[in-house]
């Protein structure tokens, strides 16, 4: 099998829903492999967490999307993410990212973690109740969603009475970045970012005029100042794309953690005793089946190369196959969260690393120990359904039994 015929098989419901055998035939044709259309594919770690950081190479920002994609902005959510540091190179991405990146310091996330604890706690609680009885519940609309979206809205700034809108339009809105997005996953893509946008814009107007010591209120101050550092554009593609990313990624990260624990009983035994730490724990996670699988990269000069390869038109960085690199781990198919070195590429790497991982990790670290100390009995209760994406991997539903 050759570099195209794995991405096709990998953009099968098939190759989506279990994309590691695939990845396993990859590492046998190399670090980097040709693909369609002068792009290649890029498996090894050594050569993604190197590409990942080359300031060649950038993302598709909106100059070089309309080469490949020139009716992108009639879509209201390409035209969005566009706006976005998910889609900016540099100039304009260090400008934007240095505004946000504020509240994203190693000081400010650590201070948070009293906060989610104690939203662990009463999530616990209310899962409990949800449970008793026997009652089947689903891990994750009742508390794989709800922790994330939580912690990220309390930043935000955003009531906590909407907080129950946003699972359903994140979902639609990134369909929008998976390889392969069908025109009806576009129209509702488009209408969802209509809505965000819509109810981002009146939540900014509304500080505006009332400011909070919240994150919408301090970057509407940056968008309004004199030196305008963002656009009013740039200050609604930003907004949305912190919710979505603040709480898509972590509810994948918690599913795909939990459903592992099932897998494996003796690594949820090692939370609960101690043997096997938090922190081990989620990188594992994020290594063994990481809730990013893919990204993408462009050279931004020409007669540029990768591993001996002309970039020609660009790369696809396989994450989640560079995170089982035989070359980089012992026994990769292994789920093992003792491994004394990990450092999956989950979260990217360089001027695109994922501002929210140490978030993330927090809340992955305090959460999973805490459900399976609170319910020693947890198990499946019922099939569990992934969801059909390849690029954000995650679980639609994970019913569970609490005793």
């Amino acid at each position: 099998m050759n570099g195209t015929q794995i991405i096709d098989q990998l953009l099968t419901p098939a190759g989506s829903a279990d994309p590691y055998p695939l990845y396993a035939q990859a590492h046998r044709l190399g670090t980097v492999a040709p693909i369609w259309d002068g792009m290649l594919m890029v498996v090894g770690y050594r050569t993604v967490h190197q590409l990942l950081r080359d300031p060649g190479f950038g993302v598709a920002d909106a100059e070089r999307r309309v080469g490949f994609d020139p009716d992108f902005a009639e879509h209201a959510s390409s035209r969005m993410l566009s706006h976005s540091i998910l889609e900016v190179n540099a100039p304009d991405h260090a400008r934007m990212r240095s505004l946000i990146a504020s509240v994203f310091t190693a000081r400010r996330v650590a201070a948070l973690e009293p906060a989610v604890a104690a939203t662990v706690r009463r999530l616990l609680e209310e899962m409990a109740e949800l449970g008793a009885g026997g009652r089947t519940v689903d891990f994750l609309d009742t508390f794989a969603f709800r922790l994330p979206v939580s912690v990220i809205c309390e930043l935000l700034g955003v009531p906590e009475q909407d907080r129950y809108l946003f699972r359903t339009l994140a979902a639609d809105l990134t369909a929008s970045l998976e390889m392969i997005v069908e025109p009806e996953e576009t129209l509702a893509a488009d209408a969802a970012t209509e809505q965000l946008a819509g109810y981002f814009s009146e939540l900014a107007a509304q500080r505006r005029a009332h400011p909070r010591e919240d994150l919408v209120s301090a970057l509407v101050q940056v968008a309004d100042a004199a030196d305008a550092r963002l656009t009013d554009e740039e200050l609604l593609a930003n907004l949305v794309l912190l919710l979505v990313a603040g709480f898509e990624t972590t509810t994948n990260l918690l599913g795909n953690g939990l459903a592992l624990a099932f897998e494996h009983p003796w690594t949820a035994d090692g939370l609960r005793t101690g043997k096997v730490t938090p922190a081990g724990f989620t990188d594992e996670v994020l290594r063994y089946d990481s809730p990013v699988q893919l990204t993408s990269r462009l050279p931004l000069k020409p007669g540029l190369t990768i591993d001996g390869h002309p970039a020609g038109t660009g790369a696809f960085l396989l994450l989640g196959a560079a995170n089982r690199d035989p070359a980089r781990y012992v026994d990769p198919d292994v789920f093992d969260p003792t491994r004394t070195e990990s450092q999956p590429l989950s979260f990217g790497g360089g001027p695109h690393f994922c501002l929210g991982a140490q978030l993330a990790r927090l809340e992955s670290n305090l959460a999973l120990p805490a459900l399976l100390a609170r319910f020693p009995a947890l198990t499946p209760a019922g099939d569990a359904v992934r969801r059909d994406r390849l690029v954000l991997r995650g679980y639609q539903t994970l019913p569970v039994a609490l005793a």
